[in-house]
């Protein structure tokens, strides 16, 4: 007995492969362990936190695969008998890339879930929300991820990355400048996504185009007019112009002019302030700052009414204004007071001979 353990077989004994056999199973045996008795008690640890993190690390864990378990154990073994070194070397690289190839999944895993989160807060604050700009920013961060694997793998298996660095590095300031225009539409919308100017269903102006966001994109942004159709405006122009925002309005200040005749009695002149401000009195969401007689118009004497509408709503200050002429109409009529209207009165003087 003795004899076999000691025979050699290459540069080990029967006895040196017994135990490195024996090393191989108790491994795999501690690594069954570990994956169905200790992960699923944490499961159902984790399963009763309040927090999804716990669930999404147990979750990855798990997810390692029997391949990776037998290359752990066998690169254990192995260390118990003497192999030749591209061997130990060769194995070393394969559970490097498994093992990187595990982490990677993990981060991403994380990426993803930091992802929904960003993306159901935004839906929660708006029920239009656009969220190509997260989805955006989530791919190149695990773009960014996976070349950092590459990068550090590549330096692990030897090889000289300075000058792999060194070319991306000239590659991406060509590719930048062959792409500076739409990579600065790119930009632009991610600083509309964190300033937040202004967001889905907001009614802006930008030079000559108005309407209502109707979707934020990574590289244009569209706008329905009042008219009907699409406007098409790139994310860089937005940020280089200035943009009005009327959805942010809290209230609206609105002044506006009417005129009666001349003839008009100066106790009616005087009764006008009194009317206006009694039918401001009377609607809703309106606060009165000012009524004046104003000037002596060409062929009217105009006043002058100043309020505001304590909403930033366009249609609602278009329905009080609409009450208010409606009102000064029906008042001025029973009040016998008349409207002016462009018109010339010509005075003839007779000359006695």
């Amino acid at each position: 007995m003795t004899e076999i353990l000691t025979y050699a077989i290459g540069n080990n004994s029967v006895k040196d492969y017994l135990v490195a056999l024996a090393v191989f199973v108790l491994a795999i045996i501690a690594l069954k362990i570990f994956k169905y008795v200790i992960i699923n008690k944490l499961k159902k640890i984790t399963a009763k936190t309040k927090t999804e993190l716990d669930d999404l690390l147990i979750k990855n864990v798990d997810r390692v695969g029997w391949p990776l378990y037998l290359l752990l154990s066998l690169y254990i073994a192995l260390k118990f008998i003497q192999i030749p070194d591209f061997i130990d070397t060769a194995l070393y690289y394969v559970i490097l890339v498994v093992v990187t190839y595990y982490v990677i999944r993990g981060i991403q895993d994380v990426i993803d879930y930091g992802t929904h989160k960003l993306v159901l807060k935004k839906q929660e604050e708006e029920k239009e929300a656009d969220t190509s700009v997260i989805d955006l920013l989530s791919k190149i961060l695990k773009g960014a991820l996976w070349g950092v694997a590459l990068i550090l793998i590549l330096s692990n298996l030897g090889y000289d990355i300075s000058a792999l660095i060194a070319g991306l590095g000239i590659g991406g300031i060509a590719v930048a400048f062959a792409l500076q225009n739409v990579l600065g539409d790119i930009f632009a919308s991610f600083s509309m996504y964190f300033d937040k100017p202004f967001k889905v269903g907001d009614f802006i102006i930008v030079g000559d185009d108005l309407g209502v966001v109707k979707r934020i994109g990574i590289k244009t942004t569209r706008l329905q007019s009042l008219w009907g159709q699409e406007t098409v405006i790139s994310n860089r122009e937005l940020t280089s112009t200035r943009v009005n925002n009327y959805k942010k309005m809290e209230k609206r200040r609105i002044h506006f002019t009417f005129g009666v005749v001349y003839e008009t009695p100066t106790k009616k002149l005087k009764k006008i302030l009194e009317i206006i401000k009694d039918i401001f009195d009377k609607i809703e969401l309106v606060d009165l700052d000012r009524v004046h007689f104003k000037e002596f118009g060409d062929f009217s004497l105009n006043f002058e009414v100043a309020y505001y509408v304590d909403t930033g709503d366009y249609n609602k200050y278009m329905d009080a204004q609409q009450e208010i002429n409606f009102a000064i109409k029906e008042q001025f009529e029973k009040d016998g007071i008349e409207f002016a209207y462009p018109t010339q009165t010509v005075f003839v003087s007779k000359i006695e001979k």
